[in-house]
């Protein structure tokens, strides 16, 4: 558009195919490895009621950790239908129920506190960052590895546990389009990668498949027999 004597040397330059690679596979957590993480935080003291409540609502609503860190005590509704008011990426704001352990864990968390307060506070009554939520998360990861081995294999963070509901979800028997709304998924093409990961599915679902009509495999010769036969020829 700005130098119309280069257009066809912009339209070959445009037309060189984007080089291919591997997708990373998405790193998600089992139920095991979820609830050992949920049961790391002490809630005997302020600090420890406070992460687990952070890493509950994590896994209950799959927030990113920036709508966690940006999450007010006027978007939450605590009442007889308990649920959440997300404010997502280009400023999309969707509406996701909490469970009731959520719901009393959250109400126990912002006692007394003012409307415009932030939800997720530091030690010195600061609003926590994304970054700190980050380390939050990593931190008791590191402690759950020690009694489920598994999750010293994986690289657990924020985005980690929103994959996980995305599974555990699925699993559930949720369909898809409702799992798009409860991330914040513009594109239903974004939800599918979750249907392609799960093992466990594909494991159920091929299960399911009669298989009773396929003729088994001959039997392979063991070694001794195979030489008799040979001496025999």
């Amino acid at each position: 558009m700005r130098s119309p004597v280069n257009l066809a040397w912009c339209s070959e330059i445009r037309a060189i195919p984007f080089k291919k690679t591997a997708k990373a596979a998405i790193g998600y957590l089992e139920k095991a490895e979820m609830d050992a993480l949920l049961g790391q935080p002490d809630r005997r003291v302020s600090l420890g009621v406070r992460d687990h409540a952070l890493l509950l609502f994590l896994y209950n609503t799959g927030a990113r950790a920036d709508e966690a860190a940006k999450l007010t005590v006027g978007n939450l509704q605590l009442g007889a239908s308990p649920s959440v008011r997300l404010h997502g990426k280009g400023n999309k704001i969707r509406i996701c129920p909490l469970w009731p352990a959520t719901a009393i864990s959250l109400a126990r968390l912002v006692t007394d506190r003012d409307r415009n307060d932030a939800v997720f506070l530091g030690r010195m009554k600061e609003p926590l960052t994304r970054f700190g939520i980050h380390r939050v998360v990593t931190q008791y990861a590191a402690m759950a590895s020690k009694t489920v081995p598994t999750l010293a294999t994986k690289r657990v963070s924020p985005h980690t546990i929103r994959h996980t509901t995305a599974v555990h979800l699925l699993r559930a028997g949720v369909d898809i389009n409702t799992i798009r709304a409860w991330l914040g998924h513009v594109s239903l093409d974004t939800t599918h990668i979750y249907a392609e990961v799960d093992l466990e599915m594909k494991a159920k679902a091929l299960a399911k498949v009669d298989i009773s009509g396929l003729k088994e495999p001959p039997r392979q010769r063991s070694l001794p027999s195979l030489m008799a036969f040979l001496k025999a020829l």
